[in-house]
């Protein structure tokens, strides 16, 4: 199957799933408002969303898929299996033990994410709590990495894409089971868990059904084939993660100012939308296909996937990210001003997705870019990179921060932009060191399709910043929601750039039908 065509599964399936997520958080929001109790849930949530960007969301993978395959390859399913069965029994022990920990030591752990509430016993025990509860998330989320990782070497990206959707579904119900905030909350970190159980369940069935037999019963053993996978995978996971090491530390730093964990996750769920629909689905699709290039050495086969995917990424996230630039206000407060969550707390957090969006094309090229370096088995200095990556979003973030709160301004703004920051640095430091080892070079026809692709998304951005300027209009004349108004700005923005990009040739019908057909 085509890079193309796996992606548009991909993203097809994880655009449903985040629609209902967009239900969820606005169903959430609107009871949890943006205040300590939001913030404590928020506080929960990162080290499940942490550990599934990490593990389900490609990075793992990244590094367990060039060693399955080459195995099934090599020496046939039977070696294959075992080396998945195996590897998972290491992940699952060590991931269980961590949980096991984390629960022992959760109010001291929470000190570095937290620290800043500390002193609100109440919120703070509360953020103890739904973080104990939200953390075997991470040994479910193991567990399915690797399972997923099956599953995408025999090129079936269908069930793995799809299962983050029962996340969602388990959530939503939630909402409804009080009006009191700490109850809701508390809810909301049972379903985390139970999704979690759920996810792997149906990927354990989906292995089954491809004819992988694997057991979690036995003593994990660490074979060479397992430190194989785990030479790879720790550096690899790092590498594939900086982002959300990012994200984490913008998120200690926020617990000082009240509210902002608030802020600066509803603006999260916006800008990672793109991330999660494009770069990810884009990464996973590419790398089977890397490694392959990368063992027979044929360079003209990785370029061209190369150019291909980053193509295909450029030509989605810059829309997306040039919306987010113009309208960021409108976008949060048309989804997510509801019941709790006030104006207010919509420009608050309009002001951080404005410096995420400009960031946006970068946490995409990160996703894509890595890749190249996982299939040729050095996931150290994509490792080396994330690392500094966080270094500079640390001493940045923390420095504006601090700088913004003593002129007498909102401090979290300038985490926003120190993790957009961070984020260049990271994609620059790759895509220069794939062009100095020859690994890869942009070719004259991706160059061509992304300067074209800016001067669609830039005729796109005007039109929404003009249907944004007369909004009063289309609610008066169209229709009287602000939702659904908002939902048409956007799929006329939409429709616009479709229309540019044939315009300015960024996109080519005939490239498009001859993608999916591969």
């Amino acid at each position: 199957m085509s890079i193309a065509r796996n992606t548009l599964v991909q993203s097809s399936l994880t655009l449903g799933s985040r629609l209902l997520g967009f239900a969820r958080d606005i169903l959430l929001v609107a009871k949890l408002g943006a205040g300590p109790v939001n913030d404590a849930w928020v506080t929960a949530q990162q080290f499940p969303n942490l550990f599934r960007r990490i593990f389900a969301e490609g990075a793992f993978a990244s590094a367990f898929v060039p060693t399955y395959a080459r195995t099934l390859e090599a020496e046939g399913p039977e070696a294959a299996e075992a080396v998945a069965q195996e590897a998972m029994r290491v992940l699952f022990a060590f991931t269980a033990g961590l949980t096991i920990l984390a629960q022992i030591f959760m109010p001291w752990v929470l000190l570095v994410i937290h620290g800043g509430q500390a002193d609100d016993h109440v919120h703070y025990n509360l953020a103890v709590l739904l973080t104990r509860i939200t953390m075997p998330y991470l040994s479910c989320m193991a567990l399915a990495a690797l399972l997923s990782g099956v599953l995408n070497s025999g090129q079936r990206f269908i069930l793995s894409s799809g299962v983050p959707t029962l996340l969602n579904l388990c959530l939503i119900p939630a909402a409804f089971v009080s009006d009191v905030p700490e109850l809701v909350a508390q809810a909301a970190a049972v379903a985390v868990l139970v999704a979690g159980v759920l996810q792997v369940a149906m990927l354990w069935w989906g292995v089954t059904r491809q004819k992988v037999r694997l057991s979690l019963i036995g003593w994990p053993r660490i074979t060479p084939a397992v430190k194989k996978v785990m030479a790879l995978a720790v550096p690899g996971t790092i590498a594939a993660s900086g982002t959300q090491i990012n994200i984490l530390v913008s998120q200690s730093l926020a617990s000082f100012e009240p509210a902002a964990k608030s802020w600066l996750y509803t603006a999260d769920r916006l800008y990672q939308l793109p991330l999660g629909l494009v770069g990810v689905a884009v990464g996973v699709a590419i790398l089977p296909r890397l490694s392959r290039a990368a063992r027979s050495e044929d360079h003209k086969t990785s370029q061209a996937t190369m150019d291909e995917g980053i193509g295909l990424a450029m030509a989605l996230t810059l829309p997306a990210a040039a919306a987010l630039l113009v309208v960021p206000v409108f976008l949060i407060d048309s989804f997510f001003v509801r019941g709790k969550f006030l104006e207010s707390d919509a420009i608050a957090s309009g002001g951080a997705l404005f410096h995420f969006a400009w960031g946006v094309p970068a946490f995409v090229l990160i996703k894509v870019l890595a890749p190249a370096f996982f299939a040729r088995e050095d996931t150290k200095t994509p490792m080396r990179f994330a690392l500094l990556s966080v270094a500079i979003n640390t001493v940045l973030g923390a420095g504006l921060f601090f700088w913004f709160s003593r002129q007498g301004t909102v401090g979290f703004i300038g985490l926003a932009i120190a993790t957009s920051v961070a984020a260049w640095v990271n994609a620059l430091m790759l895509s220069t060191t794939l062009a100095t080892r020859n690994w890869y070079r942009p070719g004259p026809v991706l160059v061509s399709r992304t300067i074209r692709a800016l001067l669609a998304s830039a005729i796109m951005a005007g039109s929404v910043w003009f249907m944004r300027a007369n909004l009063d209009w289309i609610r008066e004349h169209i229709v009287d929601s602000r939702a659904l108004a908002a939902a048409i700005v956007i799929l006329a923005g939409g429709t616009i750039y479709g229309i540019a990009a044939l315009l300015t040739g960024a996109i080519r019908l005939r490239d498009i039908r001859t993608a999916l057909r591969r």
